[in-house]
């Protein structure tokens, strides 16, 4: 099937018909396919799936966004809207892991800092299963709006968190609702981060240039992302498992021809609830079905794609 790249180097080519023979035609087109669009991952995978699960429960702030309404009076406590959270850390992530074992993947769990402090043996039990711990701020204040001294504090400050709890220094960030700020990149390459996934610009990987060096950019995704469920209202479970296996279906196939990642991610409170674990398990069982798709952790898919030399750079 030919993709939107494939027609442009066609067209393109086809007007140089009165010009070139025939056979040297067919030949820079065919070397030009093999160069600038491979159909496969450096490790021989067709596409890379990589899911995401938050750790943020236990480190929001009072009154934080809830299902509820938003209706507070001042000066008083959501108490019923604090119990939602507490599901994450009590119900969901123990859910969310034994779901992970049985499927046999691994994924990224970006923490935030002051969730770790308060519950530590759940952060380093997701690290001791085999999962990667990324960064996601010391707590869920905005970091975009900070100094650059600011930010860059309120950013190891949470990295040293995770670090200090289950051993694993992050080498990827996620910002608060991915609304990092003009300093950020350049704050993370000076701490030693490889990747940052706040950007829905692509389906695949790419390099960017940041302090002068390479850093790679794992795409995050809105669309398969259970932060829709938040109000209980835009989907249903069964909702989400049709449009993320649709989602998996049309990447499948361009996979054929170009290098694709999915994203998945799940949150605490939202994707450890029983219907949504269900729904996890279905959707990867399913894709698990095709031949040559990897579940991997963003770490790896950084790693890797930096080391790729036939990778997007922009």
């Amino acid at each position: 099937m030919s993709n939107r790249r494939t027609f442009i180097k066609q067209t393109s080519a086809a007007g140089a018909l009165s010009v070139l023979p025939f056979t040297n035609l067919f030949s820079n087109i065919q070397q030009t396919k093999t160069m600038n669009n491979p159909t496969h991952w450096a490790d021989g995978s067709r596409l890379v799936v990589s899911v995401s699960m938050q750790f943020e429960a236990g480190g929001q702030p009072d009154n934080a966004e809830s299902p509820f309404p938003q209706n507070m009076q001042k000066g008083y406590r959501d108490l019923p809207a604090a119990t939602w959270y507490q599901y994450g850390y009590k119900e969901g992530i123990p859910r969310m892991l034994d779901n992970w074992d049985k499927l046999g993947i691994k994924v990224t769990s970006h923490m935030v800092g002051t969730a770790v402090l308060n519950h530590p043996q759940l952060a380093k039990e997701i690290v001791d299963r085999g999962h990667e711990a990324a960064a996601h701020g010391m707590n869920w204040s905005s970091q975009y709006n900070l100094s650059y001294e600011e930010e860059k504090k309120f950013i190891k400050d949470g990295a040293d968190a995770v670090k200090q709890v289950t051993g694993m220094m992050p080498v990827g960030y996620n910002a608060n609702w991915l609304r990092r700020g003009e300093n950020t990149l350049k704050i993370l390459q000076e701490l030693d981060f490889i990747y940052h996934i706040d950007d829905l610009s692509r389906d695949e990987p790419f390099v960017i240039q940041v302090n002068q060096k390479d850093f790679a950019v794992v795409p995050y995704t809105l669309r398969c992302n259970d932060i829709l469920l938040i109000e209980g209202k835009n989907f249903s479970a069964g909702q989400f498992v049709e449009q993320v296996k649709m989602e998996f279906d049309q990447l499948y196939l361009e996979s054929a021809q170009r290098r694709r990642q999915m994203s998945i991610s799940f949150h605490d409170r939202i994707g450890g609830t029983p219907q949504m674990v269900k729904a996890a398990y279905d959707i990867i069982r399913y894709i698990q079905d095709h031949k040559g798709v990897r579940f991997k952790r963003k770490d790896e898919i950084a790693k890797m794609i930096l080391q790729d030399k036939t990778a997007v750079r922009e």
